[in-house]
């Protein structure tokens, strides 16, 4: 399996350093491990091999070599579900197990804010926008019911609302709190659907080009 580093994580270390935060972003980013593992064995549990695991700034990211059979569209687009709800579903078995430990500490980080941890992981991975676990799972579901070209029409949608609802909510919460790591959270969280929007806008020229060329035809 091919490991790819995102340098920039070196950057959100130097940042957590000066803020005196490193040692929650070590374990933040040990939980998201754990968190990519379970994507990871669910995958392989179904009969998927592992090609690629990414080290991002806010996360592990694991993608599997593609064995799509066009006949059986449905039972892929299930197993793609299956593997998207599992990552959350560790994470919040995490935080009960670690519940119930309350003596269980990494350095100074004691059990309740690891619970937190594992909460926080779980519940931002199920935020509905892609390419978040909550996006893919609605994705999935929506493959499910609709064509190709409307279920990137429809989650585009779902994600630019998501945004803008968790930003506003973020941009309250920051007020009162004061914590970087939600404001470097939803930075990131706009890069990625910045990158999305232009996937999603060259998916629109080319079903655009294929549907003229069908008309023409």
């Amino acid at each position: 399996m091919q490991i790819k580093l995102d340098l920039k994580i070196f950057l959100f270390a130097l940042i957590f350093v000066f803020t005196g935060q490193i040692e929650l972003y070590i374990v933040f980013m040990f939980f998201t491990l754990i968190h990519e593992l379970g994507h990871m064995l669910a995958g392989m549990v179904l009969g998927l091999k592992p090609q690629k695991m990414s080290i991002l700034p806010v996360g592990f990211s694991v993608t599997f070599a593609k064995k799509i059979n066009k006949n059986k569209k449905t039972n892929w687009t299930i197993q793609k579900l299956i593997i998207a709800i599992t990552g959350p579903i560790v994470n919040i078995l995490l935080a009960i197990i670690l519940g119930y430990s309350t003596k269980v500490q990494i350095w100074n980080i004691s059990s309740e804010i690891m619970v937190y941890t594992n909460l926080l992981i779980a519940l931002f991975n199920l935020i509905p926008i892609y390419p978040l676990d909550g996006g893919r799972i609605a994705k999935c579901m929506l493959t499910l019911l609709y064509t190709r070209k409307q279920v990137y029409v429809y989650i585009h949608l779902i994600t630019k609302m998501s945004i803008c609802i968790l930003t506003i909510a973020c941009s309250i919460w920051i007020l009162y709190i004061h914590n970087i790591a939600l404001l470097i959270a939803l930075a990131y969280l706009w890069y990625l659907v910045i990158k999305e929007n232009e996937y999603y806008q060259n998916k629109m020229r080319l079903y655009e080009a294929y549907e003229k060329l069908s008309q023409k035809e």
